[in-house]
């Protein structure tokens, strides 16, 4: 009993004492808080009036200066009334003389004649030594005063384009930098060209033959045989004196391939008369009828073009006997639709669809009846006619700049139809018009002030223009340069584009002996 006590008294003291420990605490934190507080507030005083005092002081000074600035525009203020009084008082006592001298002027009549006569001898010697100082002057200087003037505008005109010329290259280097849509332009217009064979159509076919004997059955007798093969193919026979040789002529292939194999099948059979010619001219049409269908059908095929009506296939097919400036039309369109897809996939575009575009850009070429439209907008007719999407019509209608461009494709297959027919071999040209169109390219820019050399290279496709670097300099021949593409746009006629490249560069040639 007394041991629980004893810990029943261990408890309540340790209790007491906690509590006492507390308080004590309490009371010493709060002592050192209200410390810490007047503390606090004796130096928030002292920066107050730190404060307050630098505060007036900046007053003070700024006071001061602005009190200086006020007396300095006084003085100035008082100076300048002080110079117009000063002025006023001259200007009366002149006014005070002037006015005496007038009265005495006025005084006699002849005086003042006298005068007026002194005053226009004078202003006669003075009209007489500017004219003599100007001469002077121009015979020193070498030039009249119309001649500096002129040189004076020049001097400003070539300053001013060249200021122009300077704004136009940067606003230029914005939109190659900003422009998403004119970036990939730019991109489809650098893409190098590429080149394969091409196939050249004439209007003539040779059908080779034998023997001169066998010219006699075409004819037949009175020309009965050559009339009847003529009217049924719309073709013309021509049978000369060449040897083991009949010329066939016309402007449509397929006219002229229904005549050749018919005269084949002739030849071979040897029965050659009116009724046996208006049924192997018969038989010949179907032939090639499904030759074209199967043309266009293996053509869709190996470009992997599915999903095509089957009138558009009969015209892919058609392409293979037609041709523009002697390059075959099929060929070219394949071409095309080859590039469309590849460039089409370096520029993250659909390469199915340009491809689709491009074999059918020329759709309208094809037509078995007279255009009374472009070709291009008839081409767009015939595809929207036939479901094909928005993106092909409006890439076949605006390949010639007929119809506004409205998406990416259709500037691809524009970039890529003048790839195909403006390189080197594409098409037919006569030789020496091709030489004189370069010849007239270098010459045009050797018209300019400046230049040295030109050199028409890559098939007419650049002009390099050489100039000298004392004569031109940089602003100058970015000048030139923008002056010789409008030039070339407006005055030359030529596929594709051409590139123009001004070099000018400074030498310093010596001699160690």
């Amino acid at each position: 009993m007394t041991a629980i006590w004893i810990i029943i008294g261990i408890i309540v003291g340790g209790g007491i004492g906690v509590v006492c420990s507390f308080t004590v605490l309490k009371n010493t934190l709060t002592k050192n808080s209200r410390e810490i507080l007047k503390k606090a507030e004796e130096d928030g005083e002292l920066l107050k009036k730190e404060k307050i005092l630098q505060a007036k002081e900046k007053f003070l000074q700024l006071k001061s200066e602005h009190e200086k600035v006020v007396n300095d525009k006084n003085q100035q203020i008082s100076a300048a009334e002080n110079r117009i009084k000063q002025k006023e008082n001259t200007l009366n006592q002149k006014l005070e003389e002037a006015n005496k001298r007038l009265n005495e002027n006025n005084a006699t009549k002849e005086n003042l004649k006298k005068q007026q006569d002194a005053v226009a001898q004078k202003q006669a010697e003075l009209e007489k030594q500017t004219a003599i100082q100007k001469q002077k002057l121009e015979s020193i200087a070498e030039l009249t005063c119309e001649q500096a003037k002129q040189q004076l505008i020049a001097l400003m005109e070539e300053e001013a384009k060249a200021d122009a010329m300077v704004l136009i290259k940067d606003i230029v280097d914005e939109a190659k930098t900003t422009a998403n849509n004119e970036a990939k332009k730019v991109i489809i217009k650098s893409i190098q060209r590429v080149g394969v064979e091409a196939a050249i159509e004439n209007a003539v076919s040779v059908f080779n033959i034998e023997n001169d004997e066998i010219k006699g059955r075409i004819i037949g007798r009175e020309g009965r045989n050559i009339r009847t093969l003529e009217n049924l193919t719309g073709v013309d026979v021509i049978i000369d004196d060449s040897p083991d040789a009949i010329l066939l002529s016309s402007f449509d292939p397929i006219r002229r391939e229904i005549a050749r194999q018919s005269l084949q099948k002739l030849v071979t059979d040897g029965r050659i008369h009116p009724a046996r010619i208006e049924e192997v001219v018969a038989k010949t049409k179907k032939q090639i009828e499904q030759e074209i269908a199967e043309i266009g059908k293996r053509t869709c095929i190996d470009l992997g073009i599915h999903n095509i009506h089957h009138d558009l296939m009969r015209m892919v097919g058609k392409m293979r006997y037609r041709s523009s400036y002697g390059q075959n039309l099929l060929q070219h369109s394949k071409e095309v639709a080859n590039l469309c897809a590849t460039m089409a996939a370096e520029l993250g575009l659909n390469p199915k669809l340009a491809k689709r575009a491009g074999l059918l850009h020329d759709i309208g070429k094809v037509s078995d009846t007279e255009l009374e439209v472009p070709h291009a907008i008839y081409g767009a007719q015939l595809a929207e006619q036939y479901k094909e999407r928005p993106e092909v019509v409006n890439a076949i209608g605006s390949h010639h700049d007929e119809m506004e461009m409205d998406n990416l494709i259709a500037p691809l297959v524009q970039v890529c139809d003048a790839i195909s027919g403006a390189r080197p071999g594409a098409r037919r040209e006569v030789v020496e018009a091709y030489i004189k169109r370069l010849n007239d390219l270098e010459n045009l820019a050797l018209t300019y002030p400046g230049v040295i050399k030109t050199f028409a290279i890559q098939a007419g496709r650049e002009l390099r223009v050489i100039v000298g670097a004392e004569k031109v300099s940089d602003e100058q021949a970015n000048q030139l340069s923008f002056d010789l593409s409008k030039k070339i746009q407006n005055e030359m006629t030529y596929p594709g584009q051409i590139k123009i490249t001004v070099i000018r560069e400074t030498r310093s040639v010596n001699y160690a002996r």
